[in-house]
């Protein structure tokens, strides 16, 4: 075997066994495992208690948020019938390399069916998100600054509101980032803070994590909004933790310049 052989041959083998192998395009295996979902920090009448153990399975997570173009892509593909407003097609998310805004879950979920994936479960985000870490607030760890993610500003009852005078990579002040613009965690996963909110395939229910199975939990039965986690370019810097969750109604129309996805598929 010479020289080049061998090393296309490592190279196949460190795909093969590498806990960020892609299958498709732009995709990450996520490895199984089991994690503390929730914030021990809240209040007992908080959303995102009791923390609780949830195991995962495998699953493979779109490396970055969908873009401007593959969401035009399914557009031209299906006659879907949605459009930015000006304000989010030259302001918010002005090339094809940023992130897609203003969809409804009804469209995400669309975009995800045609492309054989599908929306992931808020367990599946939370845990993704976390990129590996135990008991962090952020992908990356315990504190934020504008070298991390793309956000507004801080808030100001919080430990962290003493770094609010640093400076950094985030030069969008009132628009998206283009995707991947700032550090992956440690799952290779770009943007699961900040930039634009995602929207989970789960019903929210206040009080969920009180029921919630430990293997794989899928959410509700029903519901009259659907999660959203992550926090978004608009967002104040506490929004941004792993832990926090969000809604929206599916059909949500106004007002949803900070609202994109990510998509998520199944081992094969």
């Amino acid at each position: 075997m010479n020289r080049t052989s061998a090393v296309q041959l490592l190279l196949s083998l460190s795909l093969i066994f590498s806990p960020f192998t892609f299958l498709y395009a732009d995709m990450i295996l996520i490895p199984s495992g089991t994690f503390e979902m929730g914030n021990p920090a809240s209040h007992i009448d908080d959303d995102n208690v009791p923390v609780h153990s949830v195991t995962i399975d495998s699953f493979y997570m779109d490396q970055y948020e969908v873009t401007v173009g593959e969401f035009n892509n399914f557009l031209e593909a299906t006659g879907y019938n949605y459009s930015m407003s000006l304000w989010e097609k030259y302001f918010v998310s002005p090339t094809d390399n940023h992130p897609i805004v203003g969809v409804d879950w009804n469209a995400a979920s669309a975009y995800a069916d045609w492309s054989g994936k599908r929306l992931p479960t808020e367990a599946e985000w939370e845990y993704a998100a976390r990129g590996g870490l135990d008991n962090k607030r952020y992908p990356w760890g315990n504190t934020i600054s504008k070298d991390d993610a793309n956000f507004h500003k801080y808030w100001k009852d919080d430990v962290e509101y003493e770094n609010r005078s640093k400076h950094g990579k985030d030069e969008w002040k009132y628009s998206t980032a283009p995707v991947g613009s700032f550090q992956p965690n440690g799952y290779g996963l770009y943007d699961m803070a900040a930039n634009v909110a995602e929207w989970c395939s789960d019903w929210y229910q206040w009080d969920y994590y009180k029921i919630s199975p430990k293997h794989n939990p899928q959410g509700p039965n029903s519901g009259t909004t659907k999660v959203t986690r992550g926090g978004h370019w608009y967002s104040w810097h506490k929004g941004l933790r792993v832990y926090n969750r969000g809604d929206n109604p599916r059909d949500v129309k106004y007002w949803q310049d900070v609202q994109g996805f990510r998509c998520v598929k199944e081992l094969e």
